[in-house]
């Protein structure tokens, strides 16, 4: 595969580009106890990325494909505690504003889980675009950003004996996209 980093990038190449499920992915990290951070995945991921003068992100996730690598654990994440992924079997997210403020992709855009919506903001970077042995036209994007679980109705949790709370209410966000400029 022939890849150019591009950090100077001032804009997502133009044209419609595929998420390519097998090749992105979108993560998730919170404490446990304050002591342990704990990661999960979303590895089915279905959207689009529009690039030119008015760039646009839009993806994806089916609840059920979240993991923790715990089979207990993600019972409870499916469970109405959590995502309820019987009523809200997809995660979505719409970007509302792309652009690139020096080095930084900065992508605006509304986020839903479990029926919420809510504005939120994500940091990274165009990684590059290039050509793979196929012949496909591919493009690679990094993002980052925080949310607040309570703003979407994932509230649970469960008092500690010395006070606090298993879980804090700030929870990290990563996504990294590979994707395939449509025909």
């Amino acid at each position: 595969m022939s890849i150019v980093a591009d950090t100077s990038a001032t804009v997502i190449p133009t044209g419609t580009w595929s998420i390519d499920p097998a090749h992105s992915t979108v993560e998730f990290q919170i404490k446990h106890l304050g002591l342990a951070t704990v990661k999960g995945r979303a590895p089915v991921v279905a959207g689009s990325i529009e690039g030119g003068s008015a760039p646009s992100i839009e993806g994806t996730i089916e609840v059920s494909s979240i993991t923790t690598f715990d089979e207990t654990r993600d019972a409870h994440l499916q469970s109405p505690d959590f995502f309820d992924a019987p009523r809200y079997p997809e995660l979505r997210f719409v970007s509302t504003g792309v652009e690139i403020q020096g080095d930084t992709l900065v992508v605006q855009g509304d986020l839903t889980i479990k029926g919420v919506t809510r504005p939120v903001e994500l940091r990274g970077a165009f990684v590059g675009a290039g050509v793979d042995p196929w012949g496909n036209e591919r493009i690679g994007i990094d993002l980052a950003g925080t949310i607040d679980r309570n703003e979407f109705g994932v509230s649970w949790n469960a008092p500690l004996p010395g006070g606090g709370f298993l879980l804090p209410d700030e929870v990290k966000l990563t996504a990294s996209f590979s994707a395939v400029k449509a025909a």
